[in-house]
């Protein structure tokens, strides 16, 4: 049955067309002789509109006028309209003028037909739709819940759309502090004016409603509105994808509440697009620890670059399953490979690296839960996260790698935990490689990211999930942010202005209080102040009160990015690097204190919590 009415629809639309060309043949005839037509071109006329509907029902049919609905026309659709005419007009010139026909035909006829033809044929189309969507969306709406849309983003188009559709809600306006937009109108819809107009909206038309959509490079705009409309008690909602902004495709399905992380977020990042396409395009990529926060991101963002393979490696299969489910429902036009590997097994790594030779490896896989590597795991945090660097690079050199980069991280400077010092000797490992290595060794340094396992963010919501007490370890805590895709993003450009054996470190702009954080994420979840309680149960072994980006002896230089800067930290040469490992080797037979006691040997600025 639904093909059948696909096929009528299709007569319908043939027929339609076919009529369209006899009408517009004759009305160009008309103006052309100003609606006085004598009578030997009305003659020449009817002779000749055999022809013209055989050139162009040969056209229709053979076009793809057909396989879609009027409902839904575009500008593609008006292209295709557009070729399809020209071409058989250009097509008709043949018989008229080399076939030696009787009659005659004036040229400005050839040239004004297929004008007023795609007038008609594309004009009836666009017509049919608006005719559609006005039965379908409706004046504007008054009986849903007042809404105003912060953003005139491209997005407002669809979304208010949807809105109208569903009537669940009454656009008033929209807000936007660009002054271009202001008097206009989108889908009916008026754009009053800047964001501060909002509390004067608010009140005149009883909101409840506030939808942000604005971009990340917009962040102060966005800010602003968040903060202007959480005073005003206003419920906050948001569009969750970037590129759904961009791209001018949200929909009310997509909208979700406001979070922590959208008021933690900076301005977006300005990549050096071109350079990094040379660095990634038809390029064989490995990331390991590709199942964690970082790794995975490091494949979404790599893969925008189009490599020609993305080699994703990690220890634990569940993370390797959840990362191949996520980037199959993204589609990517890329081949990934998932691989289920240990960093410490050696001749695993190089049978992976020798078969499948990755020009840029992302080392991401290491042990990062600062307390759990603390105690009862110091030995392993050693072995996995400084000798299994060792292994991976000495694999990679051995492959010719082009370049290998460690993610590494600020609990690196002046550390207190075990975690931080073993992440500065895995930077030591990569320092102690370089020389007389084909392969270039990098390392980024950069703080916590938001919503990354095992980071505040997630305890806290579940902690107010569940009614608290959220848990803090001392209420001056303080530790930088930044979001996951920008901490990628910046990890894949300081692979491309990396040369060799630099320390980058990461702007991460100012450190934020756990207990402000803690106290906006119960305000954002719709408690009041008092509802949810705040526990302080002291410092765990090994936290630091705040964390650094340079070590004291440390430091920075400018590059040609502006927020990542070259740490300009103590040589450590190849011999230090061999005593190093021999060290490590023996360290499981040690106890825990011998092994952080010693640690201070390699690392000076290392101050360890003893048990």
């Amino acid at each position: 049955m639904k093909k059948l009415t696909l096929n009528l629809r299709s007569i319908f639309a043939f027929t339609h067309d076919i009529f369209a060309v006899v009408f517009t043949w004759f009305a160009a005839y008309a103006f052309r002789f100003n609606f006085d037509i004598p009578a030997e071109h009305y003659a020449n006329a009817y002779q000749s509109l055999w022809i013209v509907l055989f050139f162009y029902g040969l056209a229709f049919l053979f076009s793809r006028f057909y396989r879609g609905t009027w409902r839904f026309v575009g500008l593609l659709d008006l292209k295709r309209i557009f070729i399809t005419v020209i071409t058989t007009s250009i097509a008709l010139n043949a018989p008229f003028f080399f076939s030696g026909y009787s009659f005659y035909i004036p040229r400005s006829i050839l040239i004004l037909h297929p004008i007023l033809l795609i007038l008609v044929i594309g004009g009836s189309r666009f017509m049919y739709r608006i005719f559609k969507e006005y039965i379908a969306y409706g004046s504007h709406n008054s009986s849903g819940s007042p809404l105003i849309i912060i953003g005139a983003e491209d997005a407002a188009v669809s979304l208010i759309k949807d809105i109208q559709k569903a009537r669940a809600w009454n656009v008033i306006g929209i807000l936007d502090n660009i002054t271009q937009m202001h008097g206009r109108e989108i889908l009916g819809v008026k754009v009053y004016g800047g964001i501060n107009l909002l509390p004067k909206i608010t009140n005149a038309y009883k909101v409840k409603n506030v939808i942000i959509l604005m971009t990340e490079a917009r962040f102060q705009d966005r800010s602003e509105a968040i903060n202007l409309a959480n005073q005003l008690k206003l419920k906050v909602l948001i569009a969750p994808k970037i590129d759904d902004l961009i791209t001018g495709k949200v929909t009310i399905s997509q909208i979700r509440p406001i979070e922590i992380e959208d008021l933690l977020g900076r301005e977006s990042v300005d990549l050096d697009n071109s350079g990094i396409k040379n660095l990634i395009k038809d390029k064989v990529i490995m990331v390991t620890g590709a199942g964690g926060s970082i790794g995975s991101e490091l494949c979404r963002q790599i893969a925008k670059f189009k490599p020609n393979k993305i080699i994703c490696f990690d220890i634990s299969e569940y993370a390797l399953y959840q990362l191949q489910s996520e980037l199959s429902r993204l589609a990517i036009n890329t081949e990934t490979i998932y691989l289920v590997g240990d960093i410490k097994n050696k001749k695993s790594l190089e049978k992976i690296l020798s078969l499948y030779r990755p020009a840029l490896l992302f080392h991401a896989a290491a042990y990062k839960h600062v307390p759990m590597m603390e105690q009862n795991n110091v030995a392993e945090a050693l072995n996995n996260n400084v000798f299994g660097t060792y292994i991976l690079a000495k694999a990679c050199q051995k492959a010719k790698v082009e370049k290998f980069i460690l993610v590494s991280t600020d609990k690196a400077v002046n550390p207190t935990n075990v975690m931080g010092a073993s992440k500065r000797l895995a930077e030591m490992v990569c320092q102690g490689m370089q020389k007389e290595s084909g392969t270039k060794f990098l390392m980024v340094r950069f703080g916590n990211v938001l919503g990354s396992s095992g980071s505040v963010i997630p305890k806290f919501r579940e902690q107010i999930k569940m009614g608290g007490p959220i848990t803090i370890t001392h209420p001056k805590i303080t530790r930088y942010f930044m979001s996951i895709s920008e901490a990628a993003q910046l990890v894949i450009q300081a692979g491309l202005i990396g040369d060799r054996g630099e320390i980058f470190v990461l702007d991460m702009g100012k450190p934020i209080k756990i207990k402000d954080l803690a106290n906006k994420m119960i305000e954002l979840s719709g408690f009041q102040k008092g509802e949810i309680a705040i526990k302080y149960i002291g410092l765990r072994p090994g936290e630091k009160l705040y964390e650094e980006l340079l070590a004291d002896q440390e430091l920075s230089l400018p590059t040609s990015h502006k927020k990542i800067k070259t740490a300009k930290a103590k040589h450590f040469d190849a011999r230090s690097l061999s005593k190093l490992l021999t060290w490590i080797e023996s360290t499981n037979i040690y106890n825990e204190n011998r092994i952080k006691k010693e640690m201070t040997k390699w690392v000076k600025e290392y101050n360890p919590y003893l048990n």
